[in-house]
């Protein structure tokens, strides 16, 4: 198989162990990597005894959704899929994401069904890829998006190392955002393939959602920073007003966002317009 799984974990052994029997239960075998964001649940030492051939990544500190870099450049294939540590592939999902990438030379990402919990429910975000109103371009196998769900992800990886991959600064929360219009600004074609799908049970091990909103405004916000125009950044700065805690945040970091702003091609920013 040419494609790897990459998963970034921490703290959720258990979940994780589920995932990587999944995975290990696909033919053929893909090979699989483990960025382990500093766990201290022994993560490291189950995966190295229950699941050999699983590759470890162990990180000294929590890096966030960015520890899925090290996984994708640690890889040695053309092709990369990404799950969480509490999800996985369908059989021949990946094989079949292989054919569309070999066919469709400007496909840099494919993003895939998500079917979630033990009756399989379509994520929500599922309808709006596949409704996109961004059509479908003649070299691309379905529907232009511009965002997606990285746990139902698959990607080229040259096409991710040229974008830079998940960007550190936004740690967790909305990273698939700012990666997706970095990839679009490289010209590479981002689609939804409806026929790919991924399982999603999600762990009870998990941050609220009180605090993963605040999260996502924030990193929304940064986002806006670093690649829209003033008028929007101007509008994402009053928007934060009302969560001074995410406000806090932002601000915090935005040195590092306006060290690394660049605004979009018009072509894309018109289609996030269009999105809107």
């Amino acid at each position: 198989m040419r494609t790897t799984v990459v998963i970034a974990t921490r703290n959720r052994v258990d979940d994780l162990a589920r995932t990587l029997t999944r995975l290990r239960g696909l033919r053929p075998l893909p090979r699989i990597i483990v960025a382990d964001n500093g766990s201290h649940d022994g993560t490291a030492e189950r995966v190295r005894d229950e699941f050999p051939g699983v590759r470890v990544i162990r990180l000294p500190e929590n890096v966030g959704m960015a520890a899925r870099n090290l996984g994708v450049e640690a890889a040695d294939t053309p092709y990369v899929a990404f799950c969480d540590d509490d999800s996985w592939w369908e059989q021949g999902a990946l094989s079949q994401a292989e054919t569309l990438f070999d066919a469709y030379p400007r496909l840099g990402l494919i993003a895939g069904t998500t079917l979630v919990g033990p009756e399989a429910r379509r994520d929500p975000v599922c309808d709006l890829m596949a409704e996109s109103p961004l059509g479908t371009a003649p070299d691309l196998p379905g529907p232009l998006i511009l965002g997606f769900l990285a746990c139902s992800a698959i990607v080229r990886r040259s096409a991710f190392l040229d974008a830079g991959g998940f960007n550190p600064l936004l740690h967790f929360g909305a990273e698939e955002k700012l990666l997706a219009y970095d990839l679009a600004a490289r010209g590479w074609g981002l689609c939804y393939v409806e026929r790919l799908r991924a399982y999603h049970h999600p762990s009870t091990n998990r941050p609220s959602a009180a605090w993963r909103r605040r999260i996502e405004r924030r990193n929304n916000a940064l986002i806006t920073w670093m690649r829209r125009p003033v008028g929007d950044c101007v509008r994402a700065a009053g928007g934060l007003l009302r969560d001074p805690v995410a406000a806090a945040g932002a601000l915090r970091r935005l040195p590092h966002a306006l060290s690394a702003r660049h605004t979009l091609p018009q072509h894309v920013e018109r289609q996030i317009r269009e999105l809107a």
